[in-house]
């Protein structure tokens, strides 16, 4: 992943502290989490960028992730979670946040139908469910600022942060 996916645009001490306790997560808690998520704010995520989301700018992931058999679309899933080099983990790094935002709520809506579901004998741990309770404690824009985090830190990019003057000793040039 690149270094510009580790600086964090979270604002409070708290948000910070539910953001790191999902980077403990395994994977597929992960993904349980942002199911949940999803599932309890229902509707309120995409028009939180009403006009900044895109769909059509993931045809991959809008697209042809449909395509993939259950098993395919939950390997693209740990995938883009893991921040893995693969051409699905690729496009979806290459967003927007707000565009990430979009895929996972539309995964979300499709999920058990066009999408894969969670196994009907999954039980969410200990720590999944600890961290809802404090996501719903949240104000909303808070809430929308951990599912941004989450959702922006995932994925493959290539692409690097340009150095600060600090970090170089140089200044720039006309």
């Amino acid at each position: 992943m690149s270094t510009a996916k580790n600086d964090s645009q979270l604002l409070s001490k708290e948000t910070q502290s539910i953001f790191d306790a999902y980077n403990k997560l395994g994977v597929d808690d992960k993904l349980a989490f942002l199911y949940f998520l999803y599932e309890a704010m229902g509707d309120e995520v995409t028009p939180a960028a009403p006009t900044a989301a895109d769909p059509n700018l993931a045809p991959v992931l809008l697209g042809d992730f449909y395509d993939l058999s259950w098993e395919e679309q939950l390997a693209v899933m740990r995938q883009i979670a893991n921040g893995d080099d693969t051409e699905y983990s690729r496009s979806y790094g290459g967003l927007t946040p707000n565009n990430q935002l979009v895929v996972w709520f539309a995964w979300a809506q499709d999920m058990g139908d066009a999408v894969v579901d969670l196994p009907a004998d999954y039980e969410a741990t200990d720590s999944v469910n600890s961290l809802l309770d404090r996501v719903e404690q949240l104000e909303f824009q808070q809430q929308i600022s951990v599912l941004r985090e989450i959702a922006s830190k995932m994925g493959y990019s290539n692409i690097q942060a340009i150095p600060t003057q600090a970090e170089t000793g140089k200044t720039s040039s006309l």
